[in-house]
């Protein structure tokens, strides 16, 4: 019984010490507890805020502040490192003024090329074939009449819709010869079944040739890709050419190249005045230079838009609202115009051939309804600056006549034969019925000879010093004069290379050109 009672106890003890310590509190209800916290302290675990990674926002290719980098970002055909591009790879890395200039001359070009190329869906690195073409030369010429950006040849530019005639070569416009050659190009790719290279081939070569390598390829069991092929050496540098520039493009800083910027933005604006116009009264109505406008409309070849409606003219940008708002306030103006009586026997298209202008453009600016003339009219005829370089021409040329004293025996005939010339000629020349009898010592002129007058009013000899950039042709048509002039002034014989800084003479009409 004792035993028992002790146990209880020890349990009562043991129950004591391990239940939690408890208070009664003065409620409304009788034997209430509330239960006090035990005197353990929790230290509070703060949440892991993980910090946003920073967003980077990728720009597309349109998006780029330089062409080239839109350009570089878009070629996606994988350019071979065969000894043919590692060569034309090398050659322009050792000679970087040469890209250097092309990039100067492509800036008015390259943004509105780029863009013509990506609207069809074409590889990009034929934004860059002006490059291997023409170095983006617009004004350029090949021995192989091969003219403008894309050195189209005549044939080829009349078979894809250029125009060309004695006013106006289509090869040379830098818009309507950029729509020809991607067109050329698709049809190309096109009949080789998609095979850009072979398509190259054939735009620097003609498509016969390069199927006709194909085909004695295909013969002899050889590969017919691009690289087996038996082309021109041109030909077989072409595409190697193209493909050295575009890795160079895309890898500036493998190379250690750099090429300067051009802006991603329009920079020219075709403009239609809707009427013929002077190059050199557009010039001033934008407020640009004579060779600035050239250089971007090099396709007008009298120095004056053609009169059958193409007209259309490239300006800078930011040109494009002076032009219009001077050519709305002198609308009458839009050419060199000169006064014209209307004489005996003169036709309205015997007047336009004169002047260098054209039956419609007489008409429009006198308001003509019809073509008849009448004796003593007045016409102000719309010029081209050729018809003046002709005038003044013939201004600085005298006619110095021979003569001949008729000696006894004398005949038209044997005169005539004598001195190499016709018995119509000499009739001609000294006013002869046709029943005319020769007196002796009558004098007769027997011939003419044209002599430049001695007189040199109007020209000065400058000295030229080349600037990047510059060509021949370039140089010849700023100052109104021919390439033949310049290489005979020159000594340049028929050497079409110059350099910079090297010096010409250059014999200019300093009433047309400001040197």
């Amino acid at each position: 019984m004792k035993f028992k009672i002790l146990l209880a106890s020890v349990l009562v003890i043991a129950g004591c010490q391990t239940t939690k310590e408890t208070t009664q509190v003065d409620t409304n209800q009788q034997n209430t507890v509330v239960e006090q916290p035990t005197n353990t302290s929790v230290v509070p675990v703060a949440p892991i805020v993980k910090k946003p990674l920073p967003v980077v926002v990728k720009l597309t290719p349109q998006q780029q502040q330089d062409v080239w980098d839109r350009i570089a970002m878009q070629i996606k055909t994988k350019i071979p490192n065969n000894k043919r591009v590692q060569y034309y790879r090398n050659w322009y890395l050792d000679n970087p003024r040469n890209l250097e200039i092309i990039a100067q001359r492509a800036q008015p070009f390259l943004y509105y090329i780029t863009e013509q190329v990506e609207k069809r869906g074409m590889p990009l690195e034929l934004a860059l074939l002006p490059i291997v073409e023409s170095s983006f030369d617009p004004h350029a010429y090949s021995s192989m009449a091969a003219a403008g950006l894309w050195q189209i040849i005549p044939d080829t530019g009349r078979r894809f819709g250029l125009k060309q005639n004695s006013w106006y070569d289509g090869r040379r416009d830098v818009v309507k010869s950029t729509t020809a050659a991607l067109n050329l190009l698709e049809y190309l790719n096109n009949k080789f079944d998609g095979n850009w290279q072979q398509a190259l081939a054939a735009y620097n070569t003609g498509e016969g040739r390069v199927f006709s390598a194909i085909r004695k390829n295909r013969a002899a069991g050889k590969p017919t890709d691009y690289w087996a092929l038996d082309l021109p050496k041109e030909t077989s540098s072409y595409v190697p050419k193209l493909y050295a520039v575009a890795d160079i493009i895309m890898h500036p800083k493998k190379y250690g190249f750099h090429l300067a910027p051009i802006s991603n933005k329009p920079v020219i604006e075709i403009v239609k005045p809707g009427v013929q116009m002077d190059l050199t009264i557009a010039a001033k109505f934008a407020g640009i230079s004579i060779s600035e406008l050239k250089d971007l409309n090099p396709a007008y070849r009298r120095g004056v838009t053609a009169p059958n409606g193409l007209n259309q003219l490239l300006l800078p940008i930011d040109k494009v609202k002076r032009f219009k708002r001077e050519l709305a306030q002198n609308r009458n103006a839009s050419m060199v115009t000169h006064h014209h009586r209307v004489k005996a026997g003169e036709s309205l298209g015997l007047i336009a051939e004169r002047y260098h202008s054209s039956i419609k453009a007489i008409q429009k600016i006198n308001k003509l309804k019809t073509t008849n003339l009448r004796i003593g009219q007045s016409l102000t005829i719309p010029t081209s600056p050729i018809s003046l370089v002709n005038r003044q021409h013939r201004a600085a040329i005298k006619v110095e006549a021979q003569h001949y004293v008729v000696q006894s025996g004398d005949s038209l005939w044997s005169i005539a034969r004598k001195h190499k010339t016709s018995i119509t000629k000499l009739k001609q020349l000294n006013r002869l019925s046709k029943n005319a009898v020769l007196q002796k010592g009558q004098r007769l002129k027997v011939s003419t000879t044209a002599v430049a007058k001695k007189t040199t009013a109007g020209r000065k000899t400058i000295s030229y010093t080349i600037r990047s950039g510059d060509s021949l042709s370039v140089i010849a048509q700023r100052y109104d004069v021919s390439v033949a002039e310049i290489k005979k002034w020159n000594n340049l014989a028929n050497s079409k290379y110059i350099k910079q800084g090297q010096q010409l003479k250059l014999i200019i009409d300093n009433r047309k050109v400001k040197a």
